[in-house]
């Protein structure tokens, strides 16, 4: 899973490195955004993010804009008004520049955001960012994902319940 999480040029040079990077990753990108078999919403990502004020969340993809918005739309969740994407950053995850700039974008440090991941490349940077991270055994074991540095290992977004006090939100989490 050397591919999972991480920017898809940055896989291609690993595993291609004398083809024309460029062009393979349109070629990826174009094959992707036409596969829309199988793309659902994680169970309880549409309940956990219409519980959140839209101004409190956002995306960081190694993917591309169209693909996540595709992707986004396939499994019928909404779309942030901003998000960060692969094309936005010089160096993608597990580097912690995506999430440092998602929490710029949101207008928070990044130490002060919660961060929902499925792979060790996304906790990584994530945890680079200063972030605390949320490890889903969605793709990867609960193992990998604390070896990567999840601060919390869950099954999926059914797991966390938003609840605001004192107009602070807060995260009550069911951890395994």
């Amino acid at each position: 899973m050397m591919a999972h999480g991480r920017p898809s040029r940055a896989t291609i040079k690993d595993l291609l490195p004398n083809s024309d990077i460029e062009a393979e990753d349109r070629e990826v990108e174009r094959r992707e955004i036409e596969d829309l078999e199988g793309v659902v919403p994680l169970a309880g990502a549409l309940q956990l993010l219409q519980a959140l004020p839209a101004e409190r969340w956002t995306i960081a993809t190694s993917g591309t804009r169209p693909l996540a918005t595709v992707r986004l739309r396939a499994a019928g969740l909404p779309i942030p008004d901003s998000m960060i994407t692969g094309s936005e950053v010089k160096i993608g995850k597990p580097d912690p520049e995506p999430y440092l700039k998602a929490a710029a974008l949101l207008g928070f440090a990044a130490a002060d955001c919660v961060v929902v991941e499925d792979t060790a490349a996304g906790v990584r940077s994530g945890r680079a960012a200063g972030a605390r991270v949320i490890g889903f055994t969605t793709t990867m074991s609960a193992e990998e994902l604390r070896d990567a540095g999840a601060n919390w290992i869950l099954h999926d977004c059914r797991d966390i319940r938003v609840q605001s006090v004192d107009g602070d939100l807060r995260l009550a989490l069911g951890e395994q």
